[in-house]
């Protein structure tokens, strides 16, 4: 894709789309159908870096995993909780060496190298994985990967009696990974980075050696993701028994089965063309997205409407109708990966837009909350920007080029203000390979849609 695209704006909309698949979706379900005893089939999979990455990892894993692109379809035949076993050093008593965890090189020990690129998703659900194999595994990334804190979910391992650490000692990637199986037990497990520890733990959980009881400590960010987990998990046969969303009991012994498991459209993806609808005017309905969607993402829609949009939830599509809009005060805690994209409808609102509940977003792909200070400065706002989110009061709006941090929703979320403001120029545009790779063309369809 070419270094920038300058969005021409394209006044009021009248469109139908249907976003791909959801990532948060397709990659939990390709960790339990890999797990899982039996042939498993993903239709409406989406096709992305971030779930090519995972793709690719339970290959190297002796995962049997193929993808056809034009149906979308991704086929699995899961290993029933056996992943592939590797070398590695064992003592006398059969347990794998513990200086592994210091130094696999001094025992000329070649782990299983696994890149995780970008995605932390993959990083979080995989760490948990491998602990249920046996051997040697290093999981690393892209330079963002390694400023990425992961302590936490090694922590919680560590408590089950997995054996895992940071191998730079920060509390980040790279991970070494000495792998025998997991014991279970109890395990605190902290809430207030990502959601993506739990849900990790959650799925490997079934195949442990005893049971599983994680109690989350402290606030749980994002929990429609734990709850979208649930659900999975449910769907491919593992039912934990669950307190609130702040204890959680998953028994030994009774695993995933491989099953047909359709994957809804990305809601997160949905929020750019729900927000188009706002920012242009016009209307936007989005296919294969209702109300009961698995995805919290999906009460997006009533931020918008809080904002003065209309938004008609019908049973196979939402539709969103811009209005006036007003600047709202809105707590993004559950929906934080579209906090970028009300950021951007807030431009154009009469009043201050305020966002709150969403510290953990500065540990993304960027600091989500810095980046988007910056840009919707350079863009005429006045942004006060907090510890745990940012007041976007609108000012007098230009053209700017938006520098994206090689984060895929920075990207998405400001092309959106163009349709409105000339002279917005999206640099990196091919950042959006991570999640959404057809964005561009996407929007190009929806803006020349006609009644």
């Amino acid at each position: 894709m070419t270094q920038s695209i300058e969005i021409q704006p394209s006044g009021p909309l009248h469109a139908r789309i249907r976003p791909p698949g959801s990532k948060s979706l397709t990659n939990r379900a390709l960790i339990c159908a890999a797990l899982a005893t039996g042939d498993s089939t993903l239709p409406g999979a989406l096709d992305s870096e971030d779930t090519r990455v995972m793709m690719d990892a339970l290959r190297r894993l002796g995962i049997a995993v193929t993808h056809d692109r034009p149906s979308r379809t991704i086929r699995l035949t899961g290993c029933g909780g056996r992943l592939r076993t590797t070398f590695a050093s064992m003592d006398a008593a059969g347990n794998l060496d513990s200086r592994v965890l210091n130094s696999w090189v001094e025992l000329r020990t070649t782990p299983v190298q696994i890149d995780v690129a970008n995605s932390g998703t993959s990083l979080r659900f995989l760490t948990a994985l491998l602990t249920l194999g046996q051997g040697m595994f290093r999981l690393d990334g892209s330079p963002r990967m390694r400023q990425r804190p992961v302590q936490d979910l090694l922590d919680a391992l560590a408590q089950l009696g997995g054996q895992a650490v940071s191998e730079l000692g920060t509390g980040c990637p790279p991970v070494i990974l000495a792998a025998h199986g997991l014991p279970g037990g109890k395990a605190a497990i902290a809430g207030n980075i990502s959601s993506q520890f739990l849900s990790g733990l959650l799925m490997a959980a079934p195949y442990a050696r005893s049971p599983v009881e994680l109690v989350v400590a402290g606030e749980l960010v994002s929990q429609p993701y734990v709850e979208m987990t649930l659900a999975v998990m449910r769907a491919f046969g593992v039912s934990p028994q669950t307190e609130g969303l702040s204890r959680f009991r998953v028994a030994a012994g009774r695993g995933y089965r491989g099953r047909h498991y359709p994957i809804e459209p990305d809601a997160s993806a949905a929020s750019y063309f729900f927000a188009a609808a706002a920012i242009a005017g016009g209307s936007v309905s989005v296919e294969g997205l209702s109300r009961q969607s698995l995805q919290g993402d999906v009460a997006f829609c009533e931020c918008l409407r809080r904002m003065g949009c209309r938004v008609d939830y019908g049973t196979e599509a939402i539709t969103v109708t811009g209005g006036p809009l007003v600047g709202i005060q809105a707590d993004m805690n559950a929906i934080s990966d579209t906090v970028q994209t009300l950021a951007a409808v807030a431009l154009l609102a009469r009043g201050p837009t305020t966002i709150t509940g969403v510290a953990h977003i500065r540990h993304k792909e960027t600091d989500r909350i810095a980046a988007l200070a910056a840009e919707l400065r350079k863009l005429g706002a006045e942004v006060d920007q907090r510890p745990d989110g940012l007041r976007i009061t609108p000012g007098t709006r230009r053209g700017a080029v938006i520098e994206t941090y090689d984060d895929h929703r920075m990207a998405m979320s400001m092309a959106i203000v163009g349709l409105a403001q000339p002279g917005v120029v999206i640099r990196d545009p091919g950042c959006t390979a991570k999640t959404y790779p057809e964005f561009f063309d996407d929007l190009r369809r929806v803006t020349s849609a006609k009644r």
